[in-house]
């Protein structure tokens, strides 16, 4: 079950910057789509795209997150990194201090790092309720999630 975080976390970019999660939360909301470490991972950058179209310019950030060593997540995330702040976790410390449990994933973090809502596995209901409240808390334009070139409904995989 999802969980506030731990706010002094080190969590290391894919360019290499390391700094506690506190650090990247400071200016906004983070909402961040987690991938597992597999090549299907890349399926929800399609999702991630969906929801920084609509809502990347409110006082929220949407950044990827993948579960794996900085050579596994550039050939996951492709050329995404130039789209998004892309968080490595290897060890998968910060998925285990959020409690996630089944991945893919979507977070969304207060600027104090507390867990507002989440979603585990590929539900698009699920997910859309998220965004929905991320679009609320921003008072900005709720993005459609799901339809063409997304990935099917799935439990996800153990993360």
């Amino acid at each position: 079950m999802a969980q506030n975080p731990d706010p002094s976390l080190p969590v290391t970019s894919l360019k290499g910057a390391t700094r506690a999660l506190d650090d990247w939360t400071t200016m906004f909301h983070l909402v961040a789509v987690v991938l597992p470490d597999r090549p299907e991972g890349a399926g929800w950058i399609t999702v991630a795209d969906q929801i920084s179209s609509v809502i990347g310019d409110a006082d929220c950030r949407v950044v990827l997150c993948v579960t794996a060593d900085p050579a596994i997540s550039r050939r996951v995330i492709g050329d995404a990194d130039d789209r998004y702040l892309v968080l490595v976790d290897p060890d998968r410390a910060l998925v285990k201090s959020l409690g996630l449990e089944r991945l893919p994933a979507i977070v969304h973090l207060r600027q104090d790092t507390t867990l507002v809502d989440s979603a585990e596995g590929w539900n698009p209901d699920e997910w859309q309720r998220v965004v929905d409240g991320v679009a609320a808390a921003m008072k900005w334009s709720v993005p459609p999630l799901g339809g063409p070139g997304t990935p099917r409904p799935t439990g996800g995989w153990p993360a």
